[in-house]
């Protein structure tokens, strides 16, 4: 009996643990599909599911002719996104975020519409499901990038999006303890906190919101580093 091939899903497990034993860095070149169809066992067809599957989750970004890269796309040339990872420490990194995003915050519950709080919702509960760390850090910021682009300020969603860069470049895919986040982990009631404030168009209560969440990850990311 042939067994069938497998699905996409399976697949982007597969590389998912892939990029994991691999402790791949953010921006990481993926090896070539060849390689990888042949280090998995599946056709390049299946291969190319996989990764459109985990390139729409924000875990790799792919460039014609210049291969697949873990993360997701970043809106600066690689080399302005190193030099300015060089300039800033995630301390740093995290003030800007305490003094960029609060407001964000504030202004999507101004100004953010129904598909906007569904959204967020949506990956507020994509970050609770997450089956490992790099699942839950690409729903995360797309939670943190849908409560930007609900503010409806092109500007500032501009200045968050190269804020954010920035931010992967310092703080992403850092050291962990446990394969995937804790039932208990704090992020997801702050996360349901900033979703129902901007969602009752809260705009206070948004901002404070959020700024609790972030100065709860500045603490944990500076402890994590200065272990």
């Amino acid at each position: 009996m042939v067994d069938s091939p497998p699905d996409a899903a399976n697949v982007a497990r597969r590389l998912r643990r892939h990029i994991a034993d691999a402790s791949l860095s953010l921006n990481a070149r993926l090896p070539p599909e060849r390689v990888l169809a042949r280090e998995l066992g599946v056709s390049r067809t299946a291969l190319r599911r996989g990764l459109d599957q985990l390139e729409a989750e924000g875990l790799i970004w792919r460039h014609v002719g210049r291969g697949t890269f873990v993360g997701s796309r970043p809106v600066l040339d690689l080399a302005d996104l190193a030099y300015l990872g060089e300039l800033a420490n995630p301390g740093q990194v995290m003030e800007a975020r305490l003094a960029l995003e609060p407001p964000l915050a504030r202004l999507a519950a101004m100004h953010g519409v129904g598909s906007d709080f569904t959204r967020i919702a949506a990956w507020a509960r994509r970050c609770r499901e997450a089956q490992e760390w790099r699942g839950y850090e690409a729903a995360d910021e797309a939670l943190h990038h849908a409560v930007a682009a609900a503010s409806r300020n092109k500007l500032l969603v501009n200045l968050f999006e190269r804020l954010n860069a920035v931010r992967r470049a310092t703080v992403w895919g850092q050291l962990r303890s446990t394969q995937l986040p804790p039932p208990d982990h704090s992020s997801f009631a702050q996360h349901d906190a900033i979703h129902a404030a901007i969602a009752r168009r809260d705009a206070e209560g948004a901002e404070q919101a959020m700024r609790v969440h972030l100065a709860s990850v500045r603490d944990r990311v500076l402890a994590t580093l200065n272990r």
